[in-house]
């Protein structure tokens, strides 16, 4: 058999392996973070998080086809579209592989033949790197739900391969069509996610050592900075500035020559289309051949960006998921521009203590208005009192953390050092090589790090390195040996690709450079690029995938290195057969073996199902505010794609600011009617009203909120306040509100439980906690003013309290969710507190919620096991005692039972043995002792062997682990609370040693 069917067959069998072991391991449905928004809007083609995804969407939503019409297997067959993008990517990574190694090692021309030694030290490293990757905790995580990155990676692979493809037949006529398949393919990835683009400085050196007659330092140099230039120009030329020339074009047509909106966006498109077609025939009629390659891959980028005019068609669709409503050019190019999120500066900016001395203007933002665009309002920007070169300290927001983490004092300056320090220690070490060595030398567990010993840090196994680093090695808990997330490697595929990086260095220089430029440009260039600030929500490490591509390919290289050592003492043959099995067990197999448990998602369901719990706690017709991405995104997918619970009005209060986001609220949307704000658009249309102020005028005790709504919407120039730049606002006038209360219109929409009819109020008072009043809070006041309890209106457990507006006091939780309800909170009980329907929450647990899955799934990730503790602790615990101090034993028995069928029989955080309490102290109550005695123990077990491993790395680190040793504490005083009112006596004898064992730190914390 030759080298090219070989090499074809294996290319395609690591796929179908990668392929099916991502389809094994995927999620059935969706998963946290963006993937709920990535099937709703594939499914129905609509407008995600801005600068969109269009291609992927499109594609997306052919495999969901295959789900032939069962909307509850639409989230899977998507998933599997990731997998089988991500089972080609590595496909394209071995042949990637091969090719370099054929070039770098054998030094061999097309028509010559291999010998097999060769051969099979080819084909082994092409295997050996492909299946690492495939086996790489970062890849395989984004390989099995529906997201951006697999499809993004594939892109990656595909430019990489052909620019290899183009250097072997660079001499050959039509070679250079490989060229404008790349150019296509980007142009295509643009409409995925931009990381495709960060090869491009690789594919300048391709061609520049492929055609140049003599390479030279300098020549190398002018090479890397047009790859530079070339990037840019994509980056900020072709998908910015074609759509801000074309958005100004529209400008001038519409409001200088009085022509209808899109006349000036046509216009020019006709200008540029008829520009390259004159620039291609006039570069082929003058043979400029360099001209007309470039300009036919700039015409190939365009095609394949050409798919975001999707994103407008589908906007002017106004469907359900319409994020920015980018229907026209300017909110078009504030899509792209990702304008949401804001900007971190790069080259030059603030210090986080530094303080603005100057205010000035950078721009226009335009709206359309009546048949014209008009000023919605100016973009600003500020000199700050102290500045420096490549900021990276910078968010003020942050301050405390920079702070702590270069050790400043309250009032001390941050100086370039402390820049730079961070730089190096938190933006290179945390959120990049901290995730390099997850995936090549080992990762302690699943928890988020950073900033603890005890989590989401690289481990490698071997106990002395990582006891010097981490401290606590010598006395891990079994909670911490049995984590699925801690995954050892013992540097093994970390040391295969520093050799087989040597040996490509050694051996083939600009084939090496080609890699480790690769290797920079998806790696550290992103760090740079990116000036991420601390305390990120989630762990980052997608964004380096590609850098982790690139260093697989020196694990494959890792092969031959050991072959050429091998083949020293024995025949070559045999050298690579053995390097072949020694590397495979080194690196795939090993990584597969510690990864599949924490990767295997086949069984976790709990995204979803908490999705389905938030709607069902819900009333029909109910409006439910949501906050996050965890609980809207879920909500967003069980709505849209299931059609579960429609009729609930799900409304994201992050985006509900927003001046869009508000006006579809307005409108009816599958079976939930508008929101019943009642105020006219044009109040609060973007630049209008975008920030009410507080502004005190001591007004004497509460006013009623529709007076307040009447001053805040008023155009009367009394109520208005004169900004620093300029402008004028609406004021609040005072932050004592009120609400009265039509107790009838109350009992005639069944807004309470039977029985509380005592407790409503005549009129609710609150005091609103911010000093600012954003679309979102005027839109809560306007619903309370307007909605007379007609529909019932709940938050998500999850929404922080800050966006209550101040009316927490009148929330009672329903379960997952939390009711508005007129009455008095501290009305029922001699405990002071009403803030659970008890048996509202206990029909809700009995007969509606589901739990995903979570006490029998092989694994469960860390955005799945953090809710226990909510469940245990609040949704099982506090309702079971609110039911036994009801006097319904018989219902909370049967609650706490069906705790104990649906939680984990395991613990995987302090936090979570702490929030135990409550459900075990009502365990013992109901008579369930055999039971709560189990989960006590088990606890018990866990707080002992944990607390433990907190005071032993506390021996050798500086900082204690503070938070889970606070949650320990308390957990042992709350165990002996219930165990000695239980009469447990061998479990308090137990919790009594443990707490003498740390009576020193009680006795400390209270002096």
């Amino acid at each position: 058999m030759n080298y090219n069917k070989i090499n074809n067959l294996l290319g395609w069998a690591v796929g179908i392996i990668a392929t099916l072991t991502y389809i094994l391991t995927l999620e059935k449905t969706t998963s946290w973070w963006d993937t709920g928004e990535f099937i709703a809007s594939a499914y129905k083609l609509q407008i995600v998080h801005q600068p969109g995804a269009p291609l992927f969407l499109m594609i997306q939503n052919l495999f969901s086809n295959f789900a032939m019409g069962d909307n509850t297997r639409i989230a899977y067959w998507m998933n599997i579209g990731s997998a089988v993008c991500s089972g080609l990517t590595i496909t394209f990574l071995f042949w990637t592989i091969t090719a370099l190694a054929r070039k770098a090692y054998l030094h061999l021309n097309k028509e010559e033949v291999l010998n097999q030694a060769n051969l099979i030290k080819i084909m082994g490293a092409g295997v050996v790197g492909a299946l690492a990757y495939t086996f790489s905790d970062t890849f395989w995580f984004s390989a099995v739900e529906s997201e951006v990155y697999a499809m993004s990676s594939l892109c990656t692979a595909v430019v990489f391969w052909a620019i290899l493809k183009w250097e072997a037949r660079a001499d050959e006529p039509g070679a250079d069509r490989w060229l404008l398949l790349i150019a296509y393919v980007m142009g295509l990835s643009i409409g995925v996610h931009l990381l495709n683009l960060l090869v491009i400085p690789a594919i300048a050196l391709v061609i520049y050592f492929r055609k140049a007659k003599q390479v030279t330092g300098m020549g190398v140099a002018k090479a890397l900075l047009l790859g530079v230039v070339v990037l840019g120009f994509v980056l900020w030329g072709v998908i910015q500035y074609v759509i801000k020339f074309a958005a100004f074009s529209d400008l001038f047509f519409v409001n200088s020559l009085g022509m209808p909106f899109g006349s000036g966006v046509t216009f020019f498109a006709l200008l540029l289309v008829g520009l390259l077609v004159f620039g291609l025939w006039y570069s082929h009629k003058n043979l400029k051949y360099i001209l007309n390659i470039s300009l036919l891959s700039l015409v190939l980028i365009l095609f394949g960006y050409s798919s975001f005019s999707m994103i407008l068609i589908r906007a002017k669709a106004d469907p359900t998921l319409n994020n920015s409503d980018p229907d026209n050019a300017f909110t078009f190019l504030s899509y792209l521009n990702r304008e949401q999120y804001g900007d971190e500066p790069l080259m030059k900016g603030r210090y986080f203590d530094a303080q603005p001395t100057e205010i000035f203007n950078t721009g226009n933002v335009y709206r359309k208005d009546g048949n014209k665009y008009v000023v919605a309002k100016q973009k600003f920007d500020y000199k700050w009192s102290r500045t420096t070169l490549f900021p990276r300290i910078y968010s003020d927001k942050h301050s405390g953390y920079y702070r702590d983490f270069l050790n400043l004092g309250p009032t001390e300056e941050p100086t370039m050092v402390d820049n730079l320090k961070f730089f190096f220690g938190y933006q290179i070490g945390e959120m990049y090589s901290r995730y390099f060595m997850w995936n090549f030398v080992g990762r302690q567990n699943d928890h988020q790090g950073p900033g603890s010993f005890s989590e989401g840090n690289w481990i490698s196994g071997i106990k002395p390195i990582d006891n010097i680093r981490l401290g606590g090695q010598y006395a891990l808990p079994e909670s911490e040996k049995n984590n699925a997330g801690r995954n050892t490697y013992f540097f093994l595929p970390l040391i295969l690709g520093i050799l087989g990086a040597i040996w490509h260095f050694n051996k083939q220089q600009r084939g090496a450079a080609v890699v480790a430029l690769l290797f920079f440009f998806t790696g550290l260039a992103i760090v740079l690029y990116l000036n991420q600030t601390p305390m990120q929500p989630r762990e980052r490490d997608y964004a380096y995938a590609g850098s982790f591509y690139a260093f697989c390919i020196w694990i494959g290289f890792g092969v031959i290195w050991l072959a050429d050592l091998i083949g020293k003492k024995v025949n070559a043959k045999n050298a690579a057969i053995g390097a072949t099995a020694v590397a495979t067990l080194a690196g795939p197999v090993l990584m597969a073996s510690q990864n599949w448990d924490d990767h295997d998602r086949s069984e976790k369901f709990l995204a979803r199902d908490m999705a389905k719990n938030y709607l069902e706690s819900c009333a029909p017709n109910a409006i439910l505010f949501s906050y996050g991405d965890n609980d809207t995104y879920p909500l967003w997918y069980v709505q849209e794609v299931e059609g579960f619970r429609t009729d609930v009005r799900v409304v994201n209060l992050s985006l509900l600011s927003s001046d869009w986001y508000m006006r579809q609220m307005m409108q009816k949307v599958n079976d939930a009617d508008a929101l019943p704000i009642n105020i006219d658009p044009e109040k609060v249309k973007d630049g209008v009203r975008d920030v009410i102020y507080y502004n005190d005028l001591n007004i004497p005790g509460h006013v009623d909120v529709e007076d307040l709504l009447t001053i805040m919407l008023s155009d009367d120039q009394q109520y208005k306040v004169q900004l620093q730049s300029g402008d004028w606002a609406n004021i609040l006038p005072t932050k004592k509100m009120q609400y009265k209360v039509d107790k009838q219109a109350v009992l005639a929409n069944n807004v309470v439980p039977k029985g509380w009819e005592s407790t409503i109020v005549d009129t609710m008072q609150w005091t609103f906690p911010g000093g600012i009043i954003s679309r979102a809070d005027l839109s809560i006041m306007a619903i309370l003013a307007n909605n007379n309890w007609k529909r019932p209106v709940y938050f998500t457990t999850t929404t922080p309290e800050e966006n209550f507006i101040g009316l927490g006091k009148y929330m009672i939780s329903e379960g997952f969710a939390m009711r508005l309800m007129p009455v008095d909170t501290g009305a029922e009980g001699a405990d002071g507190s009403l803030v659970l329907d008890a048996e509202g929450t206990y029909n809700n647990i009995i007969n509606k919620f589901q739990w995903g899955n979570i006490a029998h799934a092989k694994y469960l990730d860390p955005d799945s096991y953090r809710y226990i503790s909510m469940y245990a602790g609040t949704i099982f615990g506090e309702t079971a005692q609110k039911l036994i101090f009801q006097g319904k034993q018989d219902m909370a028995k049967k609650l706490v039972n069906n705790a104990y069928e649906n939680l984990p029989k395991k613990v995987y955080l302090m936090s979570e043995a702490f929030s135990y309490a409550s459900l075990i102290d009502a365990m013992y109550k109901v008579g369930e002792v055999q039971k709560a005695n189990e989960i006590a123990k088990r606890n018990l077990t866990f707080i002992r062997e944990n607390m433990a491993y907190y005071m032993n790395i506390a021996e050798t680190k500086p900082n204690l682990e503070t938070r889970n040793m606070r949650f320990g504490l308390a957990a042992i005083q709350n165990y002996q609370r219930i165990l000695e009112a239980a009469q447990q006596k061998d479990l308090l004898n137990e919790v009594n040693k443990i707490y003498e064992v740390y009576r020193p730190l009680y006795e400390a914390a209270q002096n």
